[in-house]
């Protein structure tokens, strides 16, 4: 693997999804088994990093021209399950959303209309071969959606200040990881409670996008909700005290049993402590 940068490149936050090594067709299943395998597993930050150099060239290359075949590996309870980086797909997706996110002049001067045509072009053909393509990341900047604190619990919350002690990983982290069996049961349950006390709006709308994509994956799967680049931007005491999971199932269950100012008491809590990350982004 080449040498990358050490500089640390923030404001994505990511949905990962990790499979067991039986959830893969042969032969993919094998090159995941001897992946694994390496010494020099790619962390995020390598990953962030090579797709960034791809938009530094005159034109810009948004879209990898070959598809990765790097993963990010984890051992549950014995089990070897990948999550690939399917950076192709996953740059075609986040394509289509640049029009959201940025009026056309900057658009057009950040990728050139051509370059988003032939890039779309590709794309149409591609996804006419491979209809049921998914990818096993999902991507946000300077936020964590909050459909995805539904997915998790507090207890599952792992936070290491990144200080230099032994174990540490010397950077700091801030993750939940469950299982796919309880990520989908919080789906329904959360679902069920907004249905039934609200007419609808982005909450549901992206809870029920989530819900969808999870049903694609092995149920022996496991979800991570990792704060990524995000925690290089935030005060120490700030991530110390993020408990955005357990603010939004306290929400959620107080809706369940009706009692909405103990629901708006926590959305409140919420709102509050993303504030300061909104203000940076504007300041950006």
């Amino acid at each position: 693997m080449p040498k990358v940068s050490s500089v640390v490149v923030p404001y994505a936050t990511y949905l990962r999804v990790y499979e067991p090594l039986a959830a893969f067709p042969e032969p993919e299943r094998g090159h995941w088994a001897r992946y694994a395998r390496r010494t020099d597993l790619p962390s995020y930050q390598d990953e962030l990093r090579r797709a960034l150099a791809d938009v530094v060239p005159t034109p810009p290359v948004p879209v990898p021209v070959r598809e990765s075949d790097d993963a990010f590996v984890l051992e549950v309870d014995g089990v070897v399950c990948v999550c690939p980086w399917r950076t192709r797909l996953r740059g075609w997706q986040a394509l289509g959303e640049l029009a959201e996110e940025f009026p056309l002049p900057v658009l057009d001067t950040l990728l050139p209309p051509f370059v988003r045509r032939q890039a779309a072009e590709d794309y149409e053909r591609w996804l006419a071969a491979h209809p049921d393509a998914r990818p096993w990341i999902r991507t946000a900047t300077w936020q964590v959606p909050i459909n995805w604190f539904v997915l998790v619990s507090d207890e599952e919350r792992e936070y290491d200040k990144g200080s230099a002690g032994a174990g540490s990983t010397g950077t700091p982290v801030l993750r939940y990881r469950t299982p796919m069996v309880e990520a989908r049961r919080r789906v329904a349950r959360g679902l069920r409670a907004l249905k039934d006390t609200m007419d609808g709006g982005p909450l549901i709308d992206g809870l029920v996008d989530v819900g969808r994509w999870l049903e694609e994956f092995h149920p022996r799967s496991l979800v991570e909700l990792d704060y990524g680049g995000l925690v290089h931007v935030l005060p120490a005491g700030a991530l110390e005290d993020d408990h955005s999971a357990a603010d939004v199932a306290e929400g959620i269950a107080a809706l369940r049993r009706g009692d909405g100012v103990a629901a708006g008491e926590a959305y409140g809590r919420l709102v509050e402590r993303w504030r300061s990350v909104r203000d940076l982004r504007s300041a950006n």
